[in-house]
């Protein structure tokens, strides 16, 4: 009984879609007729399989489901291809006007996301587009955006053989460790001299920094025998000076000079 269900669940399991569905817009649109207002509604779908193809469509109905269906049906038949970069952005950069609205399309590095909005950003990420920048300058209206945006789309061209790889090497750039950079060395030169590394190539000498530090000991050992020159000067001219102090003080011995007689007295 158990694997006649499981044939039967088998039979009503949800097919998965092709494309995933993103509802733009729904409008109420009225008509004016000879008896009286005619309402429909108006439905804008965006569809895309996150893999480069993506597509519009608008669909008129009295109802909303029946619109929607419309809508998802004619963006089936308007898909296009979209070139993306190994790094999920656009190859090149895109201007383009659409009736009022302008848009400006940029490639991003890897972890910017999409920066964009309103139905510009459904699109892209329908697309499958991770990394972009975009301006819409013109119109905020969902359809006329969403009609740029796929004309903006429709423009891009993908890269050559040359620019594909640096747009590569910009994208994942290559971590180099302290041990690729030793083993780069000798592969440089092999590279240069035809294969064979030359004779003529020589490893640094290691002895240099030995040179440099005996020469600083000479100069730190010449400036230490400076200063003991100099501090012994000092010592000795405060040793003089101390000594002279410590003398005692002979004053100067006066003569006396012979009393001249008067010349009175002899008068």
């Amino acid at each position: 009984m158990g694997k006649k269900n499981m044939h039967k669940a088998k039979g009503h399991q949800k097919e998965q879609k092709e494309f995933e569905e993103e509802v733009l817009q729904i409008d109420r649109v009225t008509r004016v007729v000879k008896g009286g207002r005619r309402l429909r509604f108006r439905a804008t779908v965006a569809i895309g399989d996150k893999k480069g193809r993506v597509g519009i469509g608008v669909g008129k109905a009295s109802e909303v489901v029946s619109g929607i269906k419309k809508a998802v049906r004619r963006a089936k038949q308007s898909l296009i291809k979209v070139p993306i970069t190994s790094g999920d952005t656009i190859p090149h950069e895109v201007k383009i006007k659409h009736k009022a609205a302008r848009l400006i399309i940029l490639p991003a590095s890897p972890g910017t996301g999409v920066i964009a909005g309103g139905s510009l950003r459904k699109i892209l990420s329908l697309a499958g587009i991770k990394n972009v920048l975009s301006k819409n300058i013109g119109t905020r209206n969902p359809l006329v955006t969403a009609q740029a945006s796929i004309k903006a789309l429709e423009a891009l061209r993908p890269l050559r053989g040359a620019e594909k790889k640096k747009a590569d090497f910009k994208a994942e750039p290559k971590e180099s460790t302290t041990a690729d950079k030793k083993t780069e060395a000798p592969a440089r030169a092999e590279a240069h001299s035809g294969g064979k590394a030359r004779e003529d190539i020589k490893a640094p000498v290691k002895d240099e920094p030995k040179a440099e530090k005996k020469e600083e000991i000479k100069t730190e050992k010449k400036n230490d025998d400076m200063t003991k020159q100099r501090n012994d000067e000092i010592t000795k001219k405060k040793e003089n000076k101390e000594e002279k102090k410590s003398e005692p003080k002979t004053e100067p011995k006066v003569e006396k000079k012979p009393e001249e007689k008067s010349e009175k007295k002899d008068s």
